[in-house]
């Protein structure tokens, strides 16, 4: 008997009603023979309430206590899904991260997952159970409860899928599946059919929220094909699957944005060999992601550095490099904030030249200036000032044809 996973969001869950409707859609799916092993997310915004309860009690809670209190979002939701089903006249049976043998390193917040012992959910599914996992959670080496981040839940379901040998993982949300951008931005934006993991991976790292970049690169590793599809309307979603070999019609397929960009600049740091290797791994230390990176030199004696980060960890990175600065030798940190990131995605940019160049016109034409770029074969990347995103990405989904155009592989 074949094996799915089913991953449901927390808009899915958000209510008794939508529990309800999900366990409609895993008794269809369970009546169709298959083995169902569903993963869920916290309940709309109850992860948000627990952040700001325990911000009201401390302003920088322990990593581990926030790790405590966060997974209890997931428990609620598995809980009652569980209840669903059995109302449906279903076995089902709840498991937590540890219990369905998820096993991550010791980071709090945002741990990696090393390991997925199948034996409990497989026994469960042998007894014709229906088993329900809490994403986004697992237990380390030394049995501390982990988090992996937000958006984990879509990482709990790619790595199960892939450890169970599954047919194929579907991530059910609040839209319809992956669209040339975002669609609440740009209304003429449409859905495709299949995008590939490459291409899906970048959009995901750039900004379109669909899903986490973190289960993409484990479903691209792996080889999960993801069904990405709506929990709100029965209609076929997006397959993200391996690339197609014939040509596709258009050499951009999707426009994605970021709204929380910052820049560091580290201005007069020591032109050594070794520089960058002090610099970024102090950043590294301190699990900072680093995005865009550019280096000038000034002589032979000085450079600067300026890198982009998610805003959420750009006080963090400008704190970990000035307590450095002794180490470092540079003369000064230069920070902005209230930026953002326009991306242009598509696998058809590494034969068909021209595409920066229109990048570069269109948003210079709509008076937008660029200050970081950062390119890759399928992909070119603008950082610009943020109240000027949502405008720029509208413009470039233009250019590059994709307004009421069907996109297909």
């Amino acid at each position: 008997m074949s094996i799915v996973v089913q991953k449901f969001g927390g808009t899915s869950v958000g209510s008794i009603e939508r529990i309800q409707a999900v366990a409609e859609i895993i008794a269809h799916t369970y009546a169709q023979g298959k083995q169902c092993v569903a993963v869920v997310s916290a309940m709309g915004k109850s992860t948000d309430h627990l952040v700001g309860m325990a911000k009201e009690i401390c302003p920088h809670p322990s990593p581990r206590e926030m790790d405590m209190l966060l997974t209890t979002g997931e428990q609620v939701s598995i809980a009652l899904l569980s209840m669903a089903l059995h109302q449906k006249g279903l076995k089902a049976r709840s498991l937590t991260g540890w219990q369905a043998g998820i096993e991550t390193n010791h980071v709090h917040g945002r741990a990696m997952v090393n390991d997925v012992k199948t034996e409990t959910i497989m026994n469960a599914l042998e007894q014709g159970e229906v088993v329900v996992v809490a994403g986004f959670q697992g237990i380390s080496p030394d049995k501390e409860i982990t988090t992996l981040g937000r958006g984990g839940s879509d990482t709990t379901a790619v790595v199960l899928a892939s450890a169970l040998k599954a047919d194929y993982c579907e991530i059910y949300t609040d839209v319809t599946g992956v669209y040339t951008a975002d669609p609440r931005v740009i209304p003429l934006a449409q859905k495709m059919d299949e995008i590939s993991y490459e291409e899906m991976l970048e959009l995901a790292h750039l900004g379109a929220g669909v899903l986490h970049p973190r289960s993409v690169e484990a479903a691209l590793q792996n080889k999960v094909q993801l069904m990405v599809r709506s929990s709100f309307v029965d209609e076929p979603g997006t397959w993200v699957k391996e690339e197609n070999a014939m040509e596709t019609s258009h050499n951009v397929r999707g426009i994605a944005h970021d709204l929380q960009v910052a820049r560091i600049k580290v201005l007069g740091l020591p032109n050594h060999e070794n520089t960058l290797t002090k610099l970024f791994g102090l950043l590294a230390e301190a699990h900072i992601n680093v995005d865009i990176i550019v280096q000038s030199e000034h002589d032979h004696e000085r450079v600067d550095v300026a890198f982009s980060v998610n805003e959420e960890e750009g006080l963090e990175a400008r704190q970990v490099l000035e307590a450095a600065q002794a180490e470092l030798g540079f003369a000064k940190i230069l920070y902005e904030a209230g930026l953002a990131k326009v991306s242009a995605v598509g696998v058809g940019m590494m034969t068909r030249p021209g595409v920066a160049a229109k990048m570069f016109a269109t948003l210079s034409e709509a008076g937008i200036r660029v200050k970081m770029v950062s390119t890759s074969e399928i992909k070119i990347s603008c950082v610009v000032e943020r109240e000027l995103a949502l405008e720029g990405a509208r413009r470039l989904h233009t250019a590059f044809g994709l307004d009421q155009v069907e996109v297909k592989v």
